[in-house]
């Protein structure tokens, strides 16, 4: 089948999820890299953003390491539906919002500065709705968000480093604050994002390849949006392993074809009594089914799945608001 996309186009959506040059002109770099310059891979960029294609090009924070995050579900009535989605996504904690086939049938991620702030968050999305919500929380990473190749939905499996996590300095949240939406593109974004935040360039640069190197940021790149790349199915994939196995089991399901993430999140019982998720994306389901039966042959065990049927939010994490230059940096989220 033909590409979509034109070679520049492709290279950008596909090689560049990760590895991105932290230089003072990046652009200018990756355009060395693939055979373009600077001018066009900048108005590529652009021109994939405007289409949906990328969601940003930036850093992707590792969970638990820097603030509080939680995969939460709740059963919104039928008829509420739309306007309770609406108002979840409304939160800026929220950045990650769909409908799923099953009784709790929203489902979403939320992130804040710190534990008390992500549970003043889905109390305030209780209050909001009046719908109970579960919380999820991360518990074991086995195989997450690596990056998503175009030619099958899954990249190479890869270890992800054992990062302590840790409270960030005022600096620190200043310019995570900063650096969460994306970089802006222009030539010299590090030195515009150093503007906004008072830090030099030279500054800029070392703290974010310093985050790299410690894994605080996972990967640092294009942000790609992979219904708009054609790859429609999306089914959650949970099973309820033994406690004793469930790492096992999990480490053998990241390295399958066709799963791009998996990871185990704490049980919220009795309405809940799963936790081990495989996410696995594909361009329609007849493509999907397989896989999931595949993946419940190999754990041994049912397997449940939870496909989407709409997205209603999908953007990075907001761990921090962001201040104006000069006024103090803010722990919490503001609506913005």
């Amino acid at each position: 089948m033909d590409s979509p996309y034109s070679p520049l186009e492709y290279s950008l959506l596909n090689d560049w999820q990760r590895e991105f040059p932290i230089v003072a002109q990046p652009f200018g770099e990756l355009g060395a890299r693939v055979g373009a310059d600077e001018t066009a891979v900048l108005a590529t960029l652009r021109r994939l953003q405007a289409r949906g294609a990328i969601s940003r090009v930036g850093a992707v924070f590792a969970p638990r390491r820097v603030g509080a995050s939680t995969l939460a579900a709740l059963a919104a009535p039928v008829e509420r539906l739309e306007r309770i989605a609406a108002q979840v996504s409304a939160r800026p904690e929220v950045n990650h919002n769909y409908q799923r086939e099953h009784r709790y049938n929203l489902w979403f991620v939320a992130t804040a500065a710190d534990q008390a702030a992500l549970a003043a968050a889905l109390g305030g999305i209780e209050d909001e709705t009046g719908c109970a919500v579960i919380a999820l929380p991360l518990e074991n990473e086995y195989h997450i968000d690596l990056g998503f190749d175009l030619g099958s939905a899954h990249k190479h499996h890869a270890e992800l480093p054992s990062t302590p996590a840790r409270v960030p300095d005022a600096a620190e949240k200043t310019l995570i604050a900063a650096l969460q939406p994306g970089l802006e593109l222009l030539p010299r974004p590090f030195a515009r994002l150093g503007d906004r935040v008072g830090m030099g360039e030279d500054e800029v640069l070392a703290r974010v390849a310093g985050w790299l190197e410690e894994g605080l940021i996972k990967r640092f790149g294009v942000v790609v949006r992979h219904h708009e790349l054609g790859y429609r199915a999306n089914a959650m994939v949970v099973f309820d392993a033994p406690d004793d196995r469930v790492d096992h089991i999990g480490r053998q399901l990241a390295r399958e074809p066709g799963v791009t993430l998996c990871y185990r999140r704490r049980r919220c019982l009795p309405e809940w009594p799963f936790n081990l998720y495989c996410m696995v994306h594909g361009r329609s389901r007849e493509e999907v089914q397989p896989v999931i039966e595949r993946l419940s042959r190999l754990a041994g065990l049912p397997a449940q799945a939870l496909f989407s049927t709409r997205r209603f939010k999908q953007c990075g994490a907001r761990y921090f608001a962001e201040t104006p230059r000069g006024a103090m940096p803010m722990d919490g989220l503001v609506n913005a």
